[in-house]
């Protein structure tokens, strides 16, 4: 990578500092839900529309998807901006940020894109905190001509090339009777009673779930009124595993304890997905290298790989886009005290002083990754094949990483 094609980024970058943090400002004091997102997506294109990219809304079926591109170069960058929040705490993930950093790392590329054949399409990827949009969006052939994939988080710690946890958002339904829950009370088959059950034995599982599982869930409805027995609840649980295959025993054993809460009080139940499978982070390690040497050089001081190698993030739907091409989710450290992701404290970090640096920081660093593999004889050859490789008769990514569930 010449000295002067990364000059040429860090300058792009720089001249375009102050519309990158407010960016990262507007879309943090104005936080939307997952696939709701539409002045938030809106922000983004804006300004990439402004600087000459091809803006197409809607993309993948989703209203609040969308992609702009510039270039031609047979190489296909890939960046990925999140911006759905949270509800209650807002952006409290700091999806405003990966956001902003793609977007400069985007403004950056299209500064070299001629002078290193590439084509830079940044996809606007709606509801990642629940709601699938990336895998919404593989399915739907959005990444097919993307050779390589990025993004960069915000998070407490700096790390490179960690993994994350798969995961499955599920919902149970019981279905009772109802009755006057003093006058008739045996007449009635109480809903309420059948979740009780079920929390009871999938809190009696922990002990026994294997390493990396985990299980967190809340009642999202549990009755109208105290006086009747309830014939309708629903609770969602979300469960997690190191991988798919272990998130699938995890899951029938779930299932058991959903159909405990049926048999002990003579409800039926009803299971459903009500988000797509998340798979987790596979980071590819060349990516992961260049990007480590990128961001050093910033002055920023990443986990030990060997450290990486034992830790594992949330879980995200990056993951599904890191088994179908090579890509990398790394997180970019904030100063946030001892606050953690999906705290208020969080959330009020990712508009301070150390939050902008991190968006022109994170920016500067992808794109700096990008123009090491596109530079590189050997990786640009690799990457264009797997494109070739996965365009003839494409799988949907996202029923393959469904594959073995209920």
């Amino acid at each position: 990578m010449s000295t002067d094609t990364k000059a040429q980024c860090r300058s792009a970058v720089e001249r375009h500092a102050d519309a990158l943090v407010e960016l990262s400002h507007a879309i943090h004091a104005d936080p939307e839900l997952a696939y709701q997102e539409r002045r938030a997506a809106a922000r983004v294109a804006d300004v990439l529309q402004r600087e000459g990219f091809a803006v197409e809304h809607g993309v993948g079926g989703l209203e609040t998807a969308f992609t702009a591109t510039f270039g031609s170069g047979e190489l296909v960058v890939g960046l990925c901006a999140e911006y759905d929040a949270l509800p209650e705490i807002g952006h409290a993930c700091g999806h405003n940020i990966i956001a902003a950093s793609s977007t400069g790392a985007a403004l950056a590329l299209a500064e070299v894109a001629d002078r290193i054949g590439i084509t830079v399409k940044l996809v606007g990827t709606p509801a990642e905190e629940v709601g699938g949009g990336k895998v919404a969006l593989l399915d739907a052939g959005v990444f097919d001509d993307v050779a390589l994939a990025m993004m960069v988080h915000p998070s407490p710690e700096e790390s490179v090339a960690c993994t994350s946890l798969a995961i499955a958002d599920i919902e149970v339904r019981y279905t009772g009777r109802t009755s006057h829950a003093a006058a008739a009370p045996h007449l009635g088959l109480n809903a309420a009673d059948a979740i009780t059950v079920a929390q009871v034995a999938i809190g009696l599982l922990r002990q026994h779930l294997e390493p990396g599982q985990m299980v967190h869930g809340i009642v999202t409805h549990g009755g109208a009124a105290p006086n009747i027995v309830p014939a309708d609840t629903t609770a969602v649980f979300y469960l997690r595993a190191t991988d798919l295959d272990s998130l699938s025993r995890l899951e029938k054993r779930i299932r058991d304890c959903f159909q405990a809460g049926s048999v002990a009080t003579g409800c039926t139940h009803e299971v459903t997905h009500i988000s797509a499978i998340y798979a987790e982070l596979n980071p590819d390690r060349w990516l992961a290298s260049a990007y480590r040497e990128s961001i050093s050089e910033l002055g920023r001081v990443p986990m030990d790989p060997d450290a990486e190698r034992k830790r594992q993030l949330w879980s995200t739907d990056m993951g599904n886009i890191t088994r179908a091409l090579p890509g990398i989710h790394p997180t970019i450290a904030i100063d946030c005290g001892d606050a953690v992701n999906h705290q208020p404290e969080f959330a009020a970090a990712c508009v301070s002083a150390s939050a902008d640096r991190a968006v022109l920081d994170g920016a500067l660093a992808l794109a700096w990754t990008a123009v090491a593999a596109a530079t590189d004889d050997e990786q640009r050859d690799r990457l264009l094949a797997g494109v070739a490789d996965r365009l003839p008769g494409r799988v949907a990514a996202g029923a393959a990483a469904a594959g073995g569930f209920a």
